[in-house]
């Protein structure tokens, strides 16, 4: 288990009337109020797929199932479509067969061996914003988690090639939103699933 740091959510506090600081969040009670610069320690479980299967194999698996929109670059979605339809399609039209598109990809492999530790590992930015909104529509705070960020790597001591990531809806839990929470557990089964489809292995 990791532990994370985020914002704390008193809901058991009643909103004064145009206090500067009172702001109420979206599938929250009308009453809460969200405490400004507090600190909330989150138990977040920590995900990982270990393989004997080679970099480069999980790597072209994990690319030909993920969509990409680095092409393109996400903005040019939002930016191009004329409504919620259309947004939709342009959507569906970069994702791939996993329910996922690729936002960034971070090759942290290309430039480690300047610094005497070369390595192969890339860190990806993945999701699918029609899964986002399922948890964006009950609390925008979940805004934070997603899209969602995995890392393979090869561990050469072991001889391994690890998927990792950490599971959003404890990444969530802070929001104390039992619907938002309920997405994000979609969201868990979908990167379980391609997590296992690339590395064959369960966590």
């Amino acid at each position: 288990m990791r532990s994370a740091v985020a914002f704390v959510a008193q809901l058991d506090l009643f909103i004064v009337k145009d206090h500067p600081d009172a702001r109420t969040r979206i599938g929250l009670r009308p009453s809460t109020i969200m405490e400004p610069n507090m600190k909330q320690k989150l138990q977040v479980n920590h995900i990982a797929h270990s393989t004997t299967r080679s970099f480069d194999q999980v790597v072209k698996a994990f690319e030909t199932v993920v969509g990409t929109l680095e092409d393109i670059g996400w903005a040019s979605i939002p930016r191009a479509a004329k409504d919620a339809a259309d947004f939709e399609a342009r959507v569906n039209a970069k994702i791939g067969p996993s329910g996922f598109t690729r936002f960034l990809t971070v090759d942290h492999g290309g430039w480690l061996s300047f610094f005497g530790k070369p390595g192969k590992a890339r860190q990806y930015v993945i999701g699918n914003p029609l899964i986002a909104i399922t948890m964006l529509r009950h609390d925008i705070g979940a805004g934070l988690n997603v899209p969602v960020r995995v890392y393979i790597y090869r561990d050469e001591a072991n001889g391994t090639t690890r998927f990792e990531y950490d599971q959003p809806s404890t990444l969530m839990s802070g929001l104390a939103n039992k619907d938002a929470t309920a997405a994000a557990e979609k969201l868990d089964g979908k990167l379980a699933a391609l997590a296992e489809q690339v590395t064959g292995s369960k966590a």
